[in-house]
């Protein structure tokens, strides 16, 4: 068997319920609560992981404290690819929100791809902000970094 006989199945050929309207419907302002949810609280663990950080400080003089500069990644990647990377394919706001992320060839989404998801989604918004606004273009209001990493947001409480 050549690699030329063996294809990747479509969304619709693994699972006919994910391409229905339905499942999009509503994803995009779900997202942006997500958001919000997840960020707040990635927030409220820098508080616990900020202390710890003193007071690793003041045991290596001092030279811990060059962590607090990425405290927020110190937290958010392991928040994201724990929970997002999980069994239930969302993080906690995006539970809350009813909405999961799969991946177009079926697989599951994985630790490190959901780290590297956060990482693009991160990176393409320094670079440049308004690359959000492609998801009123594409289908299945899809961002850069999900077309790149094959995945879709959907919704899951249907």
């Amino acid at each position: 068997m050549t690699q030329s006989d063996v294809t990747t199945p479509t969304v619709a050929e693994m699972d006919p319920e994910l391409d229905t309207w339905k499942r999009y419907e509503g994803v995009r302002s779900r997202r942006i609560m997500a958001f919000f949810i997840d960020y707040a609280l990635v927030l409220a663990l820098c508080v616990p992981v900020a202390i710890l950080i003193f007071f690793l400080g003041v045991f290596t003089l001092g030279l811990a404290w060059m962590m607090y500069s990425v405290l927020f990644a110190i937290v958010a990647l392991p928040y994201i690819g724990l929970t997002l990377g999980g069994g239930k394919q969302a993080t906690p706001g995006m539970q809350v929100m009813g909405i999961r992320m799969v991946r177009m060839d079926g697989g599951y989404v994985d630790p490190m791809l959901a780290m590297v998801h956060a990482v693009l989604f991160w990176a393409g918004n320094v670079i440049f902000i308004p690359i959000l606004l492609i998801c009123l273009f594409t289908d299945r209001k899809r961002l850069l970094h999900d077309i790149l990493l094959g995945v879709v947001v959907i919704r899951d409480d249907l």
